[in-house]
């Protein structure tokens, strides 16, 4: 127990005098997050006011594909992002494994299925609500995506929020495409890992501290999203 409460006042020794080493690697987990969860969020919402708007044939496969994807296994994302990337796969020509590019790659095409899929969940009762009204104005399509994305604004954030939270806490699928180099692929989650398994708790211990502090600012944001949506205009 005293070693628990000493490798924890260690790690808020770091956190307060910012430490260097760990600010850099919040720092890098920051910025590939938030790069993935915006491709995704560019990606995803426009997929998502699609499936909510048209009725086409396939339509009922697309979602079942959109639901599969999203529970996919973060290490099969990264499976099949190493493949794509590697020098013997189609995009290796780029040099991009083992950077924080390939990690953004990973994080995206594993957040875009959960836009996606959430975001049907606001459009769907959106477009039932203001359907007609669309069809007798005879909008355009990015008329009535803008209308949708303006009227469910404030859900759209917990959305977004949500994809940030998924993103930020992934270990598996950037651990394959991004190497865990030290100073420049490690991010908090492979780097706790990495300290833990060599018994530097204090690190692994304040960059867990962080996750935790951002988990709690991420739902405090959303339930705070979330009262603000339900409340009279």
């Amino acid at each position: 127990m005293s070693d628990l409460s000493q490798s924890f006042g260690h790690a808020l020794n770091l956190l307060l005098r910012f430490d260097s080493n760990l600010w850099e690697i919040v720092a890098l987990s920051f910025r590939v997050s938030l790069s993935a969860v915006m491709i995704a969020t560019v990606l995803g919402l426009p997929i998502a006011a699609a499936l909510a708007i048209k009725n086409f044939p396939g339509h009922g496969a697309v979602r079942i594909l959109v639901d599969t994807l999203m529970a996919m296994p973060p290490v099969v994302i990264g499976l099949v992002v190493y493949l794509l990337l590697s020098r013997a796969g189609p995009l290796g020509i780029f040099g991009l494994l083992y950077t924080p590019s390939a990690m953004i790659i990973a994080q995206s095409l594993l957040i875009t299925p959960i836009i996606v899929a959430l975001g049907l969940q606001v459009f769907v009762p959106l477009w039932a609500k203001f359907g007609d009204q669309f069809r007798l104005f005879n909008t355009t399509t990015r008329q009535n995506l803008f209308t949708l994305v303006h009227e469910g604004r404030h859900q759209l954030l917990t959305v977004w929020l949500a994809g940030f939270g998924r993103a930020i806490a992934e270990i598996g699928a950037v651990m394959m495409v991004g190497g865990n180099i030290d100073h420049y692929t490690r991010v908090m989650t492979t780097a706790i890992a990495l300290e833990t398994s060599k018994g530097n708790l204090e690190m692994a211990m304040a960059l867990g501290l962080v996750l935790m502090l951002m988990a709690l600012a991420i739902n405090i944001l959303a339930h705070s999203f979330s009262r603000l949506q339900q409340s009279p205009n």
